[in-house]
């Protein structure tokens, strides 16, 4: 079920708002509790039912290795038990999303045949997986985990607003705002912000982010050949479309668990503001940058080791940041460049060099820009076209001024508007200009879904 879609505004988000404030308001707590797990079980399963098992078996391993990791004396050695946690983790996630890539690549190498699998890729897999990960290593290492039972555990993997595409949360910072009887009340506040930022959310994602797709899809899937213009209208149709995709669904997931009064941690902060790459990782999908550093970074010594360990070590975290988006070598390459650009930026900062702030923006910008190129391209072919569109490709070309026009605006918004953790954070009053922009936002969003269809978000895929 995506958010974008007329079933989960008109039908599943309210039902399940209504009926878990009154199953609370009857003071039936674990009644309400059980209903919201079942209810984001349901979203889960309306793409396919098939791997409802999946999700369920993984949060009853994963809370029963987290039970034996809390005990003060566990018959095997806590080592043993998270250790082989993490690799039947790793392992149910390697099968699925990179059993086909391991297979091509041993045809290639060895000159075979090996049958692929085509196995269609659990929703969420990517996610859940990190999430309880996190929560093992928590659990070894006396994180606070004790005190929960198995549906708060199921609560908090299942949480329809975070599950499908993240952010990547914390136990402790769920777990509390679970428990918390003040939330178990219809907060009216918090309804009026919620589905404010989930109509800005909304509207990104159907009106701007899939406005962009279709250049984006044509430049890269369709055209055989790009110009200069076409190369660059491409590049930067697919980095806005990403942007506006990934922006909207942590608007639209934010907003909607608000209406629960739970607050989400936030994992998009106008990252094409970065003055350079380490800024922009601060700033894009801070969740998972959060659980690369304290849970890949760190463990491999992080920057206590040297300067060589340090490059080697920030240079592994990414080629697994990139390995954990998709299963291609356009993957591991796309993480090799933000890896590569973290260490020359590392190095550059130690040298006491210092660019003007719009260089600096520039330089940054448009290296996203290119690394995005690989990250998109379904083959090697795809991203090297483009490429050359836009360093060779020829100026034979009449401009398309709305195109022109929309990517100018594109521009603009990501540098000039507020993001919505400025609005989360401010003391947000429910006026009459506000409520003419939602409902401008929403109108104009239905429109789009009632002409077109509603699309997936790309970090679904991931």
């Amino acid at each position: 079920m995506l958010f974008n879609s007329y079933e989960f505004i008109f039908l599943f988000l309210p039902v399940t708002f209504f009926a878990y404030f009154f199953l609370n308001k009857k003071r039936l707590t674990e009644a309400a509790k059980g209903f919201l797990v079942l209810s984001s079980l349901f979203f889960y399963s309306w793409w396919n039912i098939a791997y409802l098992p999946l999700i369920v078996g993984s949060m009853i391993f994963n809370y029963s290795f987290g039970l034996e990791l809390n005990k003060d004396n566990p018959r095997i050695a806590k080592k043993i038990i998270l250790a082989f946690g993490i690799v039947a983790n790793l392992a149910l996630l390697g099968y699925f999303k990179y059993s086909d890539f391991l297979i091509s690549n041993i045809n290639f190498a060895f000159d075979v045949q090996i049958a692929h699998l085509n196995l269609l890729l659990p929703l969420a897999i990517s996610f859940f997986t990190f999430q309880q990960i996190a929560y093992l290593v928590d659990s070894s290492t006396g994180g606070g985990t004790k005190q929960y039972d198995f549906l708060s555990y199921c609560l908090f993997v299942t949480f329809f607003p975070q599950l499908i595409a993240g952010p990547i949360v914390h136990h402790k910072e769920m777990m509390p705002q679970f428990a918390k009887a003040r939330n178990k009340i219809i907060n009216y506040k918090n309804i009026a912000l919620g589905l404010f930022i989930f109509s800005i959310g909304l509207f990104k994602k159907v009106v701007i982010a899939d406005t962009f797709a279709v250049w984006a899809t044509n430049g890269f899937d369709n055209a055989a050949f790009l110009n200069f213009f076409e190369a660059w209208v491409t590049s930067l149709s697919y980095t806005f479309q990403l942007y506006f995709d990934f922006s909207g669904y942590c608007d639209m997931a934010i907003g909607a668990a608000l209406l629960f009064n739970i607050r989400l941690p936030i994992n998009f902060n106008s990252p094409y503001k970065a003055l350079n790459i380490q800024d922009f990782w601060r700033r894009w999908h801070i969740t998972l940058s959060r659980f690369l550093r304290d849970y890949v970074y760190i463990p491999l010594g992080g920057n206590r080791r040297g300067k060589t360990r340090t490059y080697i070590n920030l240079m592994a975290t990414f080629i697994i940041g990139g390995i954990w988006h998709g299963a291609g070598w356009t993957f591991v390459f796309w993480g090799f460049l933000h890896g590569a650009a973290l260490i020359v930026q590392r190095i550059w900062s130690e040298l006491g060099f210092r660019l003007n702030k719009f260089v600096a923006w520039f330089i940054t910008f448009n290296f996203v820009n290119i690394a995005w190129v690989f990250f998109r391209a379904k083959e090697w072919d795809d991203a090297l076209k483009v490429l050359k569109g836009m360093i060779l490709g020829d100026f034979n070309y009449t401009i398309n001024f709305l195109e022109a026009l929309i990517i100018i605006a594109g521009i603009a918004i990501v540098m000039f508007f507020r993001a919505s953790v400025e609005v989360l954070n401010c003391k947000f009053r429910f006026t009459i200009t506000q409520v003419v922009i939602m409902s401008s936002f929403l109108f104009m969003s239905f429109l789009a879904i009632r002409l077109g269809k509603a699309n997936e978000f790309l970090y679904f895929n991931f």
